[in-house]
């Protein structure tokens, strides 16, 4: 039930942002009247921190899926950034990354969501790293690259990715930047 209620906060907190969800847009969202979010999560600021551990676990399996089926570092790279196409474009891109909405909206104004962002994005840099130094392991990817640079750069076209997304881009338009910046490493 939990985990019904945060998967509906997520979208719309992905929609709306977090200063533009109001509870009367999370009470039609989860079916909850106010005083159960007030029970369950004690505000809004609360159900918003949930929805975006929540949302971090998802999309984190949901990659690691990804990269298990892939068998070179390269194609691991190829693989994030697949994944973040399909996150970015259509409907799911219109609606918005939780993630990259936190950092805008919030991050300068709420140390709290601003560590747990500046984590996550440390963390998909520190696995993009990862997977470029195993394609250099498995020479996959050229020996040459600095692969903190290139870890770090792939975070910001993924991120930037997701804004772009919010402007309704076609998958086409999403799959063409991702073609060059695997072009950077191969």
């Amino acid at each position: 039930m939990l985990e019904v209620v945060l998967d509906k906060a997520i979208v719309v907190f992905s929609e709306f942002g977090y200063p533009a969800t109001s509870l009367g847009k999370l009470t039609e969202a989860t079916g909850l009247t106010e005083g159960s979010i007030y029970k369950a999560f004690k505000d809004k600021h609360a159900l918003f921190l949930a929805a975006l551990e929540r949302y971090v676990e998802l999309r984190a399996a949901r990659l690691e899926q990804a990269l298990s089926r892939a068998p070179t570092g390269f194609e691991q790279v190829r693989a994030v950034l697949e994944l973040y196409v399909e996150y970015s474009s259509g409907a799911a891109g219109r609606r918005g990354c939780l993630v990259v909405g936190s950092a805008v909206d919030l991050a300068s104004s709420d140390t709290e969501v601003a560590k747990r962002v500046d984590l996550i994005f440390k963390m998909h840099e520190k696995r993009l790293v990862h997977c470029v130094r195993q394609g250099q392991d498995d020479g996959s990817i050229r020996a040459d690259v600095d692969a903190e640079s290139v870890g770090r750069l792939l975070v910001c076209v993924l991120h930037g990715m997701r804004v772009l997304g919010k402007t309704g881009r076609s998958r086409e338009d999403m799959t063409r930047p991702i073609e060059q910046a695997l072009k950077l490493i191969k």
